[in-house]
């Protein structure tokens, strides 16, 4: 008996996926030559972007093509236009645009720990020099510090309105590594009344500072130099964030951190987390559970953390209870842990 057509075996995913570096370079190659920016503007042909884009008529083609099987344009005839996603996230004129992302996600500091995943596989942890991207002071957080900001955005201004949706008292938040400042930052727009200490290394703070500035809180905004594991926080915290944090360490290693963070906090004070949350399954959400690869292949121990497993680690640690927070449209979650 044959088997029925569906389910015959295909290669199809093999190649997909053994080629799917092409996709990352088409990208990259695209948010360069700003051609979403291009086709915004009103130029549809291959020979219009060119000439726009200062590259030749066959490549640009070429390019636009692979970008439309990739989902990234739409094309009728000669013409291409953007997709909603593309039109918001990658035309440089809105105020949404994530292109400038890539100096830090495709930067190679990030991108060369998949090279030694076999070994990092067998290791368990990154197969990286001097522990991957969580060596002290990595210039690789300069850069995020700079890049991701507008990733970031959505989340920061989300969190304040569900850890102080009343903003109506004083309240000291510690923002520990605050990289681009903008968590801390959020809590200082969304309350006049907030003064914000952001801790990270002295190179990546320069960048929060200048963010302060900008967003007119400087006067509210304090800094801390140095590693969350080795300086004095001080104490009276209302709110210590952890964003994007955790991640990057094993379980053993979070507890700790967290009973530093709880002794800074006064009595009914919040630990604020944010992270990629997997269900328990740990294979969904997709884009989410995937998250686990990049911290196995770039840090010693870290991981995407099921909130069971993050629940476990800020009880261990000596807090009250956990609460989960889910943050649509992002890709993350929000967990609030009470002293």
């Amino acid at each position: 008996m044959s088997t029925p057509a569906a389910q015959q075996p295909s290669p199809q995913l093999f190649f997909q996926t053994i080629n799917a570096y092409q996709r990352t370079e088409a990208l990259k190659a695209a948010i360069e030559l700003e051609v979403f920016t291009a086709i915004g503007e009103g130029h549809s042909t291959a020979a219009d972007i060119a000439t726009r884009c200062k590259a030749s008529e066959r490549g640009t083609r070429i390019l636009c093509d692979f970008l439309t099987v990739m989902g990234m344009l739409v094309k009728e005839g000669t013409s291409y236009s953007l997709t909603l996603d593309s039109a918001v996230f990658l035309d440089k004129r809105s105020p949404a645009y994530l292109g400038g992302t890539i100096a830090f996600l495709a930067s190679p500091m990030l991108t060369d720990g998949a090279k030694y995943m076999t070994d990092a596989v067998r290791k368990g942890g990154t197969a990286m020099p001097n522990d991957g991207t969580v060596g002290p002071d990595h210039p690789v957080w300069v850069t995020f510090a700079q890049a991701m900001a507008p990733m970031m955005a959505m989340a920061s201004e989300l969190i304040p309105k569900i850890v102080d949706p009343q903003a109506n008292k004083k309240i000291k938040v510690l923002d520990i590594a605050a990289g681009h400042g903008l968590f801390g930052i959020g809590f200082a727009k969304n309350n006049p009344q907030a003064e914000i200490v952001a801790l990270d290394w002295a190179g990546v703070l320069a960048v929060a500072k200048q963010n302060a500035v900008a967003a007119g809180v400087a006067d509210r905004y304090s800094t801390i130099e140095g590693s969350a594991f080795e300086v004095d926080f001080g104490s009276d915290y209302d709110v210590v964030l952890l964003t994007n944090f955790l991640h990057h360490f094993d379980a053993a290693t979070c507890e700790e951190l967290g009973r530093k963070v709880r002794a800074a906090l006064i009595d009914g004070g919040q630990a604020a987390t944010l992270e990629f949350v997997p269900n328990d399954d740990r294979v969904t959400p997709p884009d989410v559970a995937t998250f686990s690869m990049m911290m196995l292949v770039g840090t010693p121990g870290g991981d995407a953390y099921t909130f069971a497993e993050l629940e476990k680690i800020f009880s261990n640690a000596g807090f009250k209870r956990s609460v989960l927070h889910p943050l649509p449209p992002t890709l993350q979650t929000l967990i609030v842990s009470e002293k």
